[in-house]
């Protein structure tokens, strides 16, 4: 094996590892106690749509599968009524 990066063994060089911490998200509506969310909280959905127009997927969010459900169809809802929308031009 040639001689690279790695050096003449191709092992990666003896250091301090980088301990990385993760914070575990927490669903905020189960945090709130809130149990519906309203398709005319404008507000509240905006911060589940990504600059594009895209529903923030779950694994980023933080929230939980029956909150996330409720989340992404109050969002599809507001769409229709032109309170949210589908696209960025």
């Amino acid at each position: 094996m040639p001689p690279g990066r790695f050096g003449a063994r191709g092992k990666k060089p003896a250091g301090k590892k980088k301990t990385f911490f993760k914070r575990r998200k927490v669903c905020r509506f189960s945090a709130e106690h809130i149990e519906y969310v309203d398709y005319k909280d404008v507000k509240l959905l905006q911060q589940y749509i990504l600059e594009r127009a895209k529903i923030l997927p779950r694994r980023i969010s933080g929230n939980s599968a029956r909150h996330q459900r409720m989340v992404s169809t109050a969002i599809k809802r507001a769409r229709h009524l032109a309170l949210l929308p589908f696209t960025t031009d």
